[in-house]
């Protein structure tokens, strides 16, 4: 039988309005992530949508995948 996997997009930013990305950050939900069994695939430079006014904010998309049951 050939192995199914389930995927999950992560946005990470600094905050709402912008501001440099903090490593100490990516690593802590890499981490998160990696607990709960996910393995990231891609690391991603993208602009983000920001919650407030038009526009978009410097930010990361993280691709995981993890095997289903």
């Amino acid at each position: 039988m050939q192995q199914r996997y389930e995927y999950l997009v992560e946005e990470i930013r600094e905050g709402l309005i912008g501001g440099k990305i903090n490593g100490d950050r990516v690593q802590k939900v890499l981490n998160s992530k990696a607990r709960d069994g996910w393995q990231l695939k891609t690391l991603t430079s993208a602009e983000v949508k920001g919650r407030v006014g038009p526009g978009g904010t410097e930010g990361l998309l993280a691709t995981f995948e993890r095997p289903t049951a």
